[in-house]
């Protein structure tokens, strides 16, 4: 799947494919996913009070001591007991290989058998808008042969789908122009959308969530003077726990230190130091990168998206005052007034705007 102008793609599944094998009942079930990677979540049920399940996209295997036999653990459960050989699969945004994407198969198959996510559905994933057609062609493969959308399954683009809670009830996303921009933790992307059409896509690696959390780990150590060295998966709860720009508290932690006895110490700027930074860069590849060329190619198209409020999604545009901060910035830097959007909880935003769109295929029976 490319990064080209068209903003779906299908592969259905077709009564050949299952003929014999199982049977359906008269309407499938809408199902809305996003497989991220960091976190994996799916939306279910009604798409105006859907059921949102989300976990960590990681899993560990372990021998069972009496029998032998291997078994397979997912999430926090795998992240929390096996923390020296968890996988998490999809680091970098896509599968890298072979191997990762088989462990990306067998991670979906278990996290759907435990959830209860059945074959007989209609399914939307959101997916990352990057430059990498391998990546993006395993990403496809573990789609097309998972657990669920026996009748049909589709891909839209993860930063539309987060965008569809965000600008009303419906799909009024879908017939809009309009500026979104993705803040994960593997990428920052930026796209225009018209009527659902991808308009001068833009993806880079540089200023990503994962990021943040290397420098708050980093800045830790340097505000404590060496005396504190977190993990990347600690700062990642700092960040989400702490960060706030509109009301942020330094917050005190303990650690065991060698040789016995504990030692306190007080966070009062890494995390901020690191989000706030994290805002700077990504309000400069947006304005001074992205911008340019979507104004180039399309500048009729340009106005109008920039007179619409610019969507904020990702994992990122959770941080309290984080919309605000960006819609300040990129208005200094463009000289012109900008507004910024986001969804509430834009965490699971994608996965419930993959569902919204999963649930009118259901109801015009596109599948």
């Amino acid at each position: 799947m490319s990064d080209g102008d068209e903003a779906a793609s299908d592969e259905e599944h077709t009564d050949d494919d299952s003929a014999g094998e199982m049977e359906f009942g008269d309407q499938p079930s809408p199902l809305g996913v996003k497989v991220g990677s960091t976190r994996t979540v799916v939306a279910a049920g009604d798409a105006d009070n859907p059921e949102v399940t989300q976990t960590l996209t990681c899993l560990a295997t372990y021998d069972d001591a009496l029998t032998g036999e291997e078994h397979v653990i997912y999430g926090e459960e795998a992240a929390t007991e096996y923390p020296d050989r968890v996988r998490f699969m999809l680091r970098s945004g896509l599968p890298e290989d072979e191997e990762t994407t088989g462990l990306a198969k067998r991670f979906f198959e278990e996290f759907a058998a435990a959830n209860g996510l059945g074959a007989d559905s209609v399914v939307v994933y959101a997916i990352p808008t990057i430059d990498n057609d391998a990546g993006l062609q395993r990403l496809s493969e573990i789609i097309e042969e998972g657990p669920v959308g026996e009748r049909r399954v589709a891909s839209y683009p993860e930063s539309l789908c987060g965008a569809v809670p965000a600008l009303g009830d419906g799909l009024d996303a879908i017939e809009d122009t309009f500026v979104a921009v993705n803040m994960g933790s593997t990428n920052l992307e930026a796209c225009a959308y018209r009527r659902g059409e991808q308009l001068a896509p833009f993806s880079t690696g540089a200023v990503t969530g994962s990021e943040v959390d290397r420098r708050i780990a980093n800045y830790v150590e340097e505000e404590t003077q060496g005396r504190v060295n977190i993990d990347v998966q600690t700062a990642r709860e700092y960040k989400e726990t702490h960060a706030d720009f509109d009301d942020y508290e330094p917050f005190s932690d303990i650690i065991q230190q060698p040789g016995g006895g504990t030692y306190e110490f007080t966070i009062e700027d890494a995390v901020m130091d690191a989000v706030d930074e994290f805002v700077d860069d990504a309000v400069n590849e947006v304005a001074n990168i992205f911008m340019p060329d979507f104004a180039n190619d399309y500048m009729k198209v340009y106005q109008q998206a920039l007179d619409n409020p610019v969507v904020l999604t990702g994992g990122m545009a959770c941080i309290p005052g984080i919309v605000g901060e960006f819609e300040r910035r990129l208005t200094e830097e463009v000289g012109r007034e900008v507004e910024a959007t986001t969804a509430d909880h834009p965490e699971t935003a994608a996965a419930r705007g993959a569902h919204r769109i999963a649930e009118r295929l259901v109801d015009l029976g596109e599948y």
